[in-house]
């Protein structure tokens, strides 16, 4: 009985020791396997170690190049900033100096303007200076320049020249001729008297000239004592009809101090 008992008690320990050897066995396996693959990975470690470490000094010169890139693009950012500034600025001055372009040459149209006008207006002062001046036209003159005489008789008709000029405004009668000239068209009166100094033989008598033409004539035949004739005529002259006195064929005229003998004439109005 105890020795069946021993047996299976005998077995069991064995069967335990056995385990426990195979156990030890084991684990000393595993720890060679695992001291022999840490003997295998130490240069392995070093190179990843090394790998991490370069990294890590790429990464921190990245950084710091970043950091200065960041700084720059500050900085350029600013300037960019201050040159817009400046260009808006500078667009605002444009703006101005084109609104000032505008506005001188608005004015400079202006003034040429008004130049012109001034111009116009200068020509038309000087116009109707000449107008005025032309429209001051107006003469009176007797027959003989002093002393009393008779002029005539001629046998034909002849241009008489009143020599003592009293009035000749506007210079259109010449006292060397006897002609009076149109200086402007216009209407012009005439007027003229002619002393007849009593003769028997022959009469007194004067006739007014247009440009040749006979227009009027004054006529006195007295015989004895003194007498006198006049006539007078509006006519519209063109600038330089000519206006003048012939005493008629085989009469004659008489004139002394008293200016009895006398040529006028004026201008009324332009046309």
């Amino acid at each position: 009985m105890e020795v069946t008992m021993f047996l299976p008690l005998l077995l069991l320990i064995c069967s335990g020791s056995t385990v426990q050897l195979q156990t030890e066995s084991d684990n000393d396996i595993i720890l060679q396997e695992r001291q022999t693959e840490s003997q295998g990975r130490e240069p392995a470690n070093a190179s990843d170690h090394q790998q991490t470490c370069d990294i890590h000094a790429v990464l921190r010169e990245m950084s710091a190049l970043l950091a200065e890139q960041r700084v720059e693009i500050r900085h350029l950012q600013r300037e960019n900033e201050a040159q817009a500034s400046k260009l808006r600025e500078l667009e605002l001055q444009k703006t101005q100096l084109d609104n000032l372009n505008q506005q001188v040459q608005a004015q400079a149209g202006d003034l040429t303007t008004i130049k012109a006008r001034t111009n116009v207006t200068e020509n038309q002062v000087q116009a109707l200076r000449r107008e005025a001046a032309v429209k001051q036209v107006a003469f009176s003159a007797s027959l003989l320049a002093s002393g009393s005489g008779t002029v005539g008789p001629f046998n034909t008709h002849t241009p008489l020249v009143f020599r003592h000029v009293v009035t000749n405004i506007g210079n259109a009668y010449s006292p060397n001729t006897g002609f009076f000239i149109a200086p402007v068209r216009g209407a012009y009166h005439f007027e003229f008297y002619i002393g007849a100094h009593g003769h028997a033989s022959h009469a007194s008598g004067a006739v007014l000239v247009k440009n040749g033409q006979h227009i009027f004539i004054a006529y006195e035949h007295q015989p004895s004592h003194y007498g006198s004739s006049a006539n007078g005529v509006t006519l519209l002259l063109e600038v330089g009809d000519v206006v003048f006195l012939r005493l008629w064929a085989n009469t004659r005229m008489f004139d002394n101090e008293n200016h009895h003998s006398t040529f006028s004439g004026h201008l009324l109005f332009t046309m």
